[in-house]
């Protein structure tokens, strides 16, 4: 059996290393959930988590394996609204010494009009960086559109 996508549900704990063994075995779009106050912190969550569990391995091995399974991050949020937005996209770079470094692609910029809360997203410089993986998955078009833009970086 190849399946074309891993879906792991949402992790707290020592299953974390088994969703990583999976993300990491070529199945490129594998998804988890897990709780995590941003982009950032969810990394740090899922280190953690990782350390915790019963593998013995170095945190320098455990951060390389979590940059070459992860490519992208969205954080949900509830916001005072009640509703649930993306608030955050980043990208996972790469590792520097000790630092997994990401890069913000669209965040969330509230406003508050009384009791209505509103906003608007705002892509950050970057998104070359993740295009080429995002074109070879024929998903280009697809969020040039999205992007109201007839090719990168250029307005339609």
């Amino acid at each position: 059996m190849r399946p074309d996508r891993i879906v792991v549900g949402e992790v707290r704990g020592g299953e974390a290393f088994e969703m990583m063994q999976a993300m990491n075995t070529g199945h490129d779009g594998s998804k988890s959930t897990l709780h995590a106050n941003s982009t950032r912190d969810a990394l740090v969550r899922l280190e953690n988590m990782l350390l915790m569990g019963q593998v013995n391995l170095p945190p320098q091995a455990i951060k390389r394996q979590i940059v070459s399974a992860i490519d992208l991050l969205v954080h949900v949020q509830r916001m005072r609204d009640g509703k649930r937005r993306i608030t955050q996209i980043s990208e996972v770079v790469s590792l520097e010494g000790d630092v997994i470094v990401t890069h913000d692609l669209f965040s969330f910029e509230s406003q508050h009009n009384g009791a209505q809360l509103t906003g608007q997203y705002v892509m950050h410089d970057g998104l070359q960086r993740c295009y080429d993986k995002i074109s070879a998955s024929g998903l280009a078009s697809a969020l040039d559109r999205a992007l109201g833009r007839t090719a990168l970086g250029v307005n339609a």
